[in-house]
């Protein structure tokens, strides 16, 4: 688990890290803002990015996900995509071609998510986005899009998502897993009324 801790600067350049040897991308607080027309766009020029850099490794996608996608949600600033991929042993193939990107892997173990492989893009040392490699066609595949498109649909729905992050950031903020294990349940309501 990942909290974050106070910075140091590194003599090479001065990049932040968080004490314990975390970049400062890693630990950053679970920060909650208001939405913003720029995030749509961002979506688009961050999945055409990735299609360039990919190429014939992806199988489908990308699509942008997460709270970003979805028009008039608070969110975190952070454009999440989600490429489908034939198998994650592809994500070896392309951690060397994200790299030069920004984008930097997560390694799984570290993630604990084995579904899928995590990427992060990072500027001036900040998250700017996630890609989440995921095989194509499956179960977590389909409840991502299921659960965007809820959202979208529904602006009631919408509304008390906010207002559950909102919530939770307060009380999660430097915490990001417990964060994110919070907002499981009204996930999986969500897609238990909306079935894939």
């Amino acid at each position: 688990m990942m909290t974050c801790m106070a910075n140091r600067s590194l003599p090479d350049g001065g990049k932040e890290v968080a004490a314990g040897g975390w970049p400062a991308w890693a630990t950053e607080a679970v920060a909650i803002v208001a939405p913003a027309d720029e995030w749509s766009p961002q979506g688009r020029a961050e999945a055409d990015d990735v299609t360039r850099i990919l190429g014939a490794l992806i199988t489908a996608g990308p699509e942008h996900v997460g709270s970003t996608a979805v028009r008039g949600l608070a969110a975190k600033p952070i454009i999440d995509l989600m490429a489908g991929v034939a198998s994650l042993d592809d994500a070896e193939s392309a951690t060397p071609l994200l790299a030069p990107h920004g984008w930097h892997l997560v390694p799984p173990e570290l993630d604990g998510r084995p579904w899928r492989r995590f990427f992060v893009k990072v500027e001036d040392g900040r998250r700017r986005a996630h890609l989440h490699l995921m095989r194509t066609g499956t179960r977590r595949w389909a409840e991502q899009i299921a659960f965007r498109d809820a959202l979208i649909a529904d602006a009631t729905l919408c509304a008390e998502y906010a207002a559950l992050k909102y919530t939770l950031s307060e009380t999660f903020r430097d915490d990001r897993e417990a964060y994110g294990d919070a907002k499981a349940a009204f996930i999986q309501r969500v897609l238990d009324d909306h079935p894939q």
